[in-house]
């Protein structure tokens, strides 16, 4: 048999040499934003945290709830930093993964940080004349601190893209290989922790909000174990009489039907007092109609033990996003009441399990013009 000629195609070595040129190109991005990630974690550990704790413009508790762990995750790039220029990529990574619990400690710091942040620039004019001052330096280029603070948050997502593109690139005889892929795993759970950590802030935030807009005995206790998916405005369909506007709040066990205070109220004028509180695990749920499209919009029937809801939307798009969100919450929920408080899931978790029961649904809305995000905040 007749070798192949030297011009002859080589389809195994035409595929290391795309490998390795994707290599080069995600090695070379991580070696320069990790100098760029580095000089600015030096600017706000220098300009900030440095002359802050020098000064003494902010009391230590103060300024550790404000910055956390800033400064160790600034030491954490400085080692690594160099094992990058060397093109040790596997050795530095290696190295770096044990300071990714930094990351987790800043992302739980977090809505602390912004907390202290608002606090000190509304009461201590000291700390806000030196705040004008150090972000008016140069070497800023313009960025304030509420900038810059969730920085390492943002690395830590671009570390993920990076490591992981990188192993994949990686030959697998190559000897770093190994190394490498041990970081993209570790890095990308890292991150999946840090993302649920945000999660459970922005729940949190709600969850308040939504509380302090409410009164009423029923509207006490919302902030207990409970995920808000929705809230808006429908029209009530009694058995007589004309439709009535009352505003939802769905959260991941239960619907809250509320009415708005009178704008003349002294005290709670652009409150709402709760009517009633509906258990989601009891829900039967349907379109009575709304189902073509059409401009007219829609019904929908809830079925609880001891009562039945008609709800009403003149606008289609919406009642489609609340058939949707209500259905998740009916058809994942945990029926036991107290695995209810003590378990909830996550929105994107209650996402995932629709999808998976519902894939017919998924399938008709991306071949009528793309999937839509059932989960609106």
């Amino acid at each position: 048999m007749a070798s192949p000629g030297p011009g002859a195609r080589c389809p195994v070595r035409e595929q290391r040499a795309r490998w390795e040129r994707k290599r080069a190109r995600t090695a070379r991005e991580l070696l320069e934003t990790e100098r760029r990630y580095q000089e600015q974690l030096g600017l706000v550990a220098t300009y900030f945290v440095g002359i802050l704790r020098a000064k003494g413009t902010l009391r230590p508790p103060e300024r550790q709830a404000l910055f956390g762990p800033w400064e160790l995750i600034y030491g954490a790039s400085q080692e690594l930093l160099p094992y990058l220029e060397g093109g040790h990529w596997g050795q530095g990574l290696q190295g770096f993964c044990p300071h990714l619990e930094l990351y987790t400690q800043y992302a739980a710091n977090a809505e602390r940080s912004w907390t202290t942040l608002q606090e000190q620039l509304k009461r201590n004019r000291r700390f806000r004349r030196f705040l004008q001052l150090q972000e008016s330096r140069p070497e800023f280029g313009g960025l304030q601190l509420q900038d810059l603070l969730p920085l390492p948050l943002q690395r830590l997502q671009q570390y993920e893209n990076l490591v992981v593109f990188l192993a994949e690139n990686t030959d697998p005889n190559s000897p770093d290989h190994q190394q490498l892929t041990r970081a993209a795993r570790l890095i990308s759970e890292t991150a999946q922790r840090v993302h649920t950590i945000g999660q459970k802030q922005k729940n949190d935030q709600h969850l308040r909000r939504v509380q302090a807009l409410l009164s009423g005995r029923q509207a006490k206790g919302l902030t207990s174990g409970r995920w808000f998916l929705r809230q808006g405005w429908l029209l009530v369909v009694p058995p007589r009489g004309e439709p009535r506007p009352r505003m939802f709040f769905l959260f991941s066990d239960v619907l809250l039907m509320a009415k708005p205070r009178s704008p003349l109220h002294l005290l709670q004028s652009g409150t709402f007092a709760c009517q009633a509180l509906y258990p989601m695990a009891q829900c039967e749920l349907h379109r009575v109609f709304g189902h073509s499209g059409g401009p007219c919009g829609g019904l929908l029937s809830l079925s609880f033990p001891h009562e039945k809801l008609l709800l009403m939307s003149t606008d289609q798009e919406e009642l489609l996003r609340w058939y949707c969100s209500l259905t998740l919450a009916v058809r994942v929920v945990i029926p036991e009441p107290e695995l209810i408080v003590s378990s909830p899931q996550r929105p994107e978790e209650l996402e995932e399990s629709y999808k998976f029961q519902n894939p017919e649904y998924f399938r008709d809305r991306s071949e009528s013009g793309g999937q839509r995000n059932l989960l609106q905040y």
